[in-house]
This record gives C-alpha cells, sequence and structure tokens, in this order.
C-alpha cells in the first residue's frame, strides 16, 4: 500500500448528511485539489434512521483499491457508528466523533466535538453539523485544503444555504483549532500523525 494514500470513514444514521459528506470530501480532494480520490458509500434499508456509511480514499498516486480496508480518520457521528467501526481504524489512527451522540468512547485518544449540539446552538440546525464536522476533518488532517473544501461544500449545498453552510464549516474548523491548542490531552502520538501527512 502507498505511503500517500490516506482512507477516511464516515459513518453515523441517515439523515446525518452522512452520504453527501463523502461526497463533498471527494469532490474538494479530487476536482479541486487535484488529488487521486475513491469515494464509496453505504446504507441501510431504513432511509433515515439506518446506519449509513461513506469513505473517502485520497491519495498522490493512483488507487489501486477504492474501499478503506484500516482507515486513518474515523468520524463518528453516534454511537453505534463508534463501536461498529472503531475496530477497523489502523492503529495510531485517529477517531474523531461527534460527542452530542457518542457518550461511550472506546480510547482516551478520541477526539470529541459536540456537532450536533453546536449546530442546533449555532445556527438552529441539527442537519448541517455534518458540515461542522466536515471543517474540523479537514482542519486536524490537513488531507485536504480548507479553500478546496469550502468550494466543494458551496457548490453542493441548496441555493440560499451558503452563508449558513460556510458558518458552519468555520465553526468546525475553530473547533478543530481549539482541541490543537490543547495538545496535552490528546498526547504527542496525535501530533506525530498529523504531522506525517
Amino acid at each position: 500500500m502507498d505511503s500517500n494514500r490516506y482512507e477516511i470513514r464516515i459513518s453515523g444514521s441517515g439523515g446525518q448528511g452522512i452520504i453527501i459528506s463523502g461526497i463533498i470530501l471527494a469532490e474538494a480532494a479530487g476536482i479541486y485539489d487535484g488529488k487521486y480520490v475513491c469515494q464509496t458509500q453505504s446504507y441501510g434499508p431504513e432511509a433515515r434512521g439506518g446506519s449509513s456509511r461513506a469513505e473517502v480514499v485520497v491519495s498522490d498516486d493512483p488507487i489501486d483499491y477504492p474501499k478503506a480496508m484500516k482507515p486513518d480518520l474515523l468520524l463518528a457521528m453516534n454511537q453505534k457508528a463508534c463501536d461498529t467501526y472503531i475496530f477497523d481504524l489502523k492503529p495510531g489512527g485517529i477517531l474523531m466523533v461527534n460527542s452530542t451522540l457518542v457518550k461511550q468512547l472506546p480510547t482516551t485518544r478520541a477526539i470529541a466535538i459536540p456537532f450536533t449540539q453546536m449546530a442546533r446552538e449555532r445556527t438552529g440546525k441539527e442537519m448541517i453539523a455534518n458540515i461542522i464536522a466536515l471543517g474540523a476533518l479537514a482542519s486536524l488532517t490537513g488531507v485536504v485544503s480548507l479553500r478546496s473544501l469550502e468550494a466543494a461544500v458551496l457548490s453542493r449545498v441548496p441555493k440560499g444555504t451558503e452563508e449558513l453552510n460556510k458558518k458552519a464549516l468555520e465553526a468546525g474548523i475553530e473547533a478543530a483549532r481549539g482541541i490543537t491548542d490543547k495538545s496535552e490531552e490528546i498526547g504527542m502520538e496525535f501530533y506525530e500523525n498529523i504531522a506525517d501527512e
């Protein structure tokens, strides 16, 4: 497996915008950053409430296998997603959770940000928690540039919601910066992972 390959799994339930998050991230990396990218998705039988998963593989080189085998980053938007996929995470990988809905953490090294609560408090719309999460994810990993992510978000969101989504993205970036300022809570290992990218 090439060292440039970076695997992301975004998971949660239907209605949390999991699939669109994967599409936006893939477009940011592929269309706007000019990287090689593969995006796959799967969801349960009930569109709303069923399990939902999107995977994005980003590389500087052509990608030989499109699915995430051992994700470098797992974003779990609810408890079930965290419990189901934590064992797939690469050793030393990053677990990022929506702490509004994930209360039991399987590791002390998780990055817990209350995406749903932030969406509710800042905009009154829980449905943009996924955009806040994307802002935090991009800010912490550098897997896509923030400028490219913003361009991808704005090209995908419904007309008339651009400003709202821009605010959501900024909130996620801000939350991630707050976390990187508290290095002792995450440990140096986390910083090595980020620096390796």
